[in-house]
This record gives structure tokens, C-alpha cells and sequence, in this order.
């Protein structure tokens, strides 16, 4: 089982609360105090703080940089200056975070997508880094024969596109959690752990906190370090009520049951 260091989280989740310098501090101090020691950068102005007081704020707290998430327009475009503010915050792992602008109806435009994530993956590779493809359930959609997400890391260069699978997506494109873990094996440094529940009103799906879904996270968990998964990163898109309740459920859940 993993280590409890290794669990994470995402500050996407906690982006109403650091729109402001001193909101953002005061939310550091909370993901602390709940226990984690690691978060992921997104959802947060690249403007708030520079990458140096970005990494002193977190590092005074005992919280370190796991991953982050970039423009994907930076990433295919501008690939430097997404290799400089990696170097910059003292992070390897980056995930182009969602495919705006892309039309997945279109195997053309597939195919560019494709071609441009390999071609970006490469450039932050020759720089010691490592691009991931974070995944909705858009990608569950079929191009030339099988799933988007499926030809995304079939015709990449693993050198160059590794996984940051998201367990709700995946079970919300009709996909296996862990079955897509294990397809990705040695491919897979970030997972995004996502519970997904039910609305009893609807057959429709919402966000839920770790452990209060229909996941089965320790399933998901073994296979996922079995698949050589170096950060396990907490996310939830929205809270029923006060997120830092909800990512201290979750961290709770985590303490209990998936960690030695």
C-alpha cells in the first residue's frame, strides 16, 4: 500500500479560495492542518505568486509541488514557457488539463491533438520533465475505430505522454477504473481520485468525497501502485457544502483505508 505522504491535493478544488494572496496563504494552512502534504496546482492565477513564493509559501507548511496543471493551449504552443515555470516551482509532472477547443467528431482534429501532444511531450522530456494527459469522459468517444483516450496513448511515445487517469471520468465514459490503470501500467505517475455517486433524484452522477461514492477505491488504489503511480491526488469538481470538509473526509477515508 502506499504511503499517506503520497496522497495529495488538487487546488482546483479549492479554487474559490485562492483568488487572493492572503486567501490563498490561509488555504495552505488548512490543506496542513487536514494532513496532506502535497497538493497540485490548478485552478489558481499563475499571477497570485511567483513560482519561487509559491514554493517557499507551500514549503514553509511542509507541502510540496506533486504535479501541475497548464493552459493545454501553453502546452501545445508555447511548450517553453511551460518548461520554464516547471523549472521554476521544482516540479516534474504536468498534465495537459482538458481539450478545449478540440473537436472529437473529427478524426482530423483527433489526429492534430495527437500529434501535438507527442510533439510537446518530447520537448519536456528532452528537459527532464514528463507530460500526462488528463482525462474526461469526451475521450470515451470513438475515432477511428476505438476510444479517443485509447489512440491518445496508443500513438504516443510513452517518453512523451505518461497518464493522469481520472477515476469519475472514466467511470462516467463507461470505462473500468481499474482496468484502465492496468492498461497503463508504468505509464500512469499521477492519479486523479475522484468518487463518483449517484443522485438519487436522477440517473445522473455527481462528485462526492473519497469514500462516500460507489468507487472501490481500494481496488483502485492496489492497482494503481501496482501500476507505478507516484501521486495520488484527491479531487472534487464541487462540494455539497464547505470544500475543505469534503477534502477532510476524504483524507480521513484515505488514513483509514488505503494507506499501511
Amino acid at each position: 500500500m502506499p504511503t499517506l505522504d503520497q496522497f495529495g491535493i488538487i487546488l482546483y478544488t479549492l479554487r474559490d479560495h485562492v483568488k487572493t494572496r492572503q486567501d490563498a496563504l490561509a488555504t495552505f494552512d488548512k490543506i496542513a492542518a487536514i494532513g496532506y502534504r502535497s497538493v497540485q496546482v490548478s485552478g489558481m492565477s499563475a499571477d497570485l505568486l511567483s513560482e519561487q513564493e509559491l514554493r517557499d509559501a507551500l514549503g514553509e507548511r511542509g507541502l510540496s509541488i506533486a504535479a501541475t496543471h497548464e493552459s493545454g493551449d501553453e502546452i501545445l504552443n508555447e511548450t517553453g514557457k511551460v518548461i520554464d515555470r516547471l523549472q521554476k516551482l521544482g516540479v516534474r509532472y504536468t498534465a495537459y488539463p482538458y481539450p478545449s477547443g478540440i473537436d472529437f467528431s473529427s478524426d482530423d482534429s483527433v489526429d492534430a491533438l495527437i500529434a501535438g501532444l507527442d510533439q510537446a511531450g518530447k520537448k519536456l522530456a528532452d528537459a527532464g520533465l514528463t507530460l500526462c494527459y488528463h482525462n474526461h469522459h469526451h475521450e470515451f468517444q470513438h475515432s477511428r475505430g476505438k476510444a479517443i483516450l485509447r489512440r491518445i496513448y496508443d500513438e504516443t511515445d510513452p517518453k512523451h505522454l505518461q497518464a493522469e487517469l481520472d477515476t469519475f471520468w472514466v467511470q462516467r465514459g463507461g470505462g473500468s477504473p481499474a482496468g484502465w490503470i492496468r492498461s497503463v501500467a508504468g505509464r500512469l505517475p499521477v492519479l486523479h481520485m475522484k468518487d463518483y455517486r449517484l443522485k438519487p433524484e436522477s440517473l445522473d452522477a455527481d462528485y462526492a468525497e473519497i469514500g462516500n461514492g460507489n468507487l472501490d477505491f481500494v481496488e483502485i488504489v492496489a492497482e494503481a501502485e501496482k501500476a507505478g503511480c507516484q501521486h495520488f491526488i484527491v479531487e472534487q469538481d464541487t462540494c455539497p457544502g464547505d470544500p475543505f470538509d469534503s477534502i477532510a473526509q476524504s483524507f480521513d477515508y484515505i488514513k483509514t483505508h488505503l494507506v499501511s
